[in-house]
């Protein structure tokens, strides 16, 4: 039985592994970006999303049924690592036979070899994807903080150095591939696992049983993502898609710093509680607030911010991904909540019901994407797509809770509302603010100075349950340290 201060302690160091690791991303992505070019990165997105397919089926499904299922040792450990090297190595087999026709098909032959390097990822890949398995288990998510913040400094680090030397897109390709292997080396020396030449197929087929819903889903999900990135691709140019990229990319580093936190600390909890249908919910609960009152305003802060942001920071060059910057803001703002309710699905053992929900959302979401392509012939129009069906899929993905665990969406939506609230009223402040007369550094940071002082201070006079709540727990970590 995980108990709720177990949770709450794993949940900020979590967030504080990701938050560490997005925080230097962000910079380094901002001294990259002002390096290279955006034709540079709507190359790399076009073979980052093939990988990003390739991974799924090596970092999901098993990854997920390890950390569900009850009752997991070592032999567990050792069969899905030599079943996903399997699958990792028949995978890079594949793209490096594609890659030419790839290469063709965006009329992109330059990105040929480096796809081929890149795609060497997925081998780590399935190493790496057993070890996080065991570390959530464990909920001691100190491991994966100094294993991924030392991955992302080295990494980064390199990039720079080749893209101050000329590399351009080599640049990106060497930061994506150390990335992942300087991560899975640090784990390696930090993780206590023991991997033996042993691959038990009886134990495979159970994980298999729970674990191919979840891999199908996720397999939907990372196509449907990436959907919009290869239709902008296909129909516009590398450059276009740059700007859809690197727009998408600063609300989506906040996205994954809380997501992950939520994602890697909910399944484990609820899954060890999961016969007991109220603690269920009150963990589902409590990430649903906690994440809102973190998120909704970064995410409204972020897009009145937006122009004078990638101005200062990226150089003028960049200013058209700042309209993509803001719609991703609006569009990735609920996604912890979304993940909050499909972890608590998963945590009690229906991924049938996962994979049906993926179906569902995905159909309505092509549907979408169809009209804004042919009817608008615009990218800002396949962009503001996600706008709508993120909307949508609130309600979709809390349905099949109100009957799981008694948590409607009315509830969910009652909880979030107070930080929404505040977050809106923070927005329309901080846009007035960008409205004086100052230059962009001074807008800026009186834009943030008093987005900050709103909200907390909003926060504090209404006693939002959120603030209290965290508060506390940001009192309990201190004195724990």
């Amino acid at each position: 039985m995980i108990k709720q201060k177990s949770v709450s302690r794993g949940f900020l160091w979590k967030l504080f592994e990701r938050f560490g690791v997005s925080g230097v991303q962000f910079v380094l992505q901002i001294i990259l970006a002002r390096i290279l070019e955006p034709e540079h990165y709507g190359a790399l997105s076009i073979m980052i999303i093939f990988t990003s397919l390739a991974n799924v089926f090596v970092q999901n499904g098993f990854n997920t049924a390890l950390v569900q299922n009850k009752d997991v040792d070592e032999d567990d450990y050792s069969s899905v690592f030599w079943v996903s090297l399997a699958i990792a190595s028949a995978l890079y087999v594949l793209i490096f036979f594609a890659s030419p026709l790839i290469g063709a098909f965006y009329k992109l032959p330059e990105i040929v070899t480096p796809m081929r390097v890149l795609a060497l990822m997925v081998i780590p890949g399935a190493l790496n994807s057993v070890q996080i398995a065991k570390i959530s288990r464990e909920m001691d998510f100190k491991k994966i903080f100094y294993s991924n913040v030392g991955a992302v400094i080295t990494s980064g680090a390199v990039g720079i150095a080749l893209a101050y030397l000329g590399g351009g897109l080599w640049a990106l390709v060497a930061q994506s591939l150390l990335n992942v292997v300087v991560a899975c080396i640090v784990m390696r020396a930090t993780v206590k696992l023991k991997l033996r030449f042993h691959c038990d197929l009886s134990r495979i087929k159970i994980l298999f049983g729970f674990g191919w819903k979840l891999l199908v889903s996720s397999l939907i999900d990372t196509l449907y993502q990436d959907l919009r990135s290869l239709v902008i691709g296909k129909k516009y140019d590398s450059g276009t898609l740059g700007y859809y990229n690197r727009g998408k990319q600063f609300p989506q580093f906040i996205i994954n710093a809380v997501n992950g936190a939520v994602q890697s600390v909910l399944l484990p909890a609820m899954s060890a509680n999961q016969d007991d249908k109220a603690q269920v919910k009150e963990m589902m609960r409590r990430s649903i607030m906690l994440s809102a009152f973190i998120i909704f305003p970064m995410m409204a802060g972020l897009a009145g911010v937006a122009k004078p942001l990638v101005s200062l920071l990226l150089t003028d060059k960049w200013l058209p991904c700042v309209p993509y910057m803001q719609i991703y803001c609006f569009t990735l703002a609920f996604w912890p909540v979304h993940t909050s309710n499909l972890q608590a699905i998963n945590a009690v053992g229906r991924s049938d019901v996962f994979l049906k929900l993926e179906i569902i959302k995905k159909s309505y979401g092509i549907v979408a994407l169809i009209i804004a392509v042919f009817c608008f012939d615009s990218p800002i129009a396949i962009a503001m797509t996600g706008v709508f069906t993120t909307f949508i899929s609130c309600f979709v993905n809390a349905y099949p809770n109100k009957k799981l665990i008694n948590y409607s969406y009315f509830e969910q939506m009652k909880d979030v509302l107070p930080s929404l609230a505040i977050s809106i009223i923070m927005l329309v402040t901080v846009l007035l603010v960008g409205t004086l007369p100052l230059s962009n550094l001074a807008i800026l940071l009186l834009q943030v100075l008093v987005g900050i002082i709103v909200y907390f201070l909003l926060s504090a006079v209404l006693r939002v349950r959120s603030f209290v709540i965290m508060t506390s727990l940001l009192k309990q970590f201190v004195k724990k340290k």
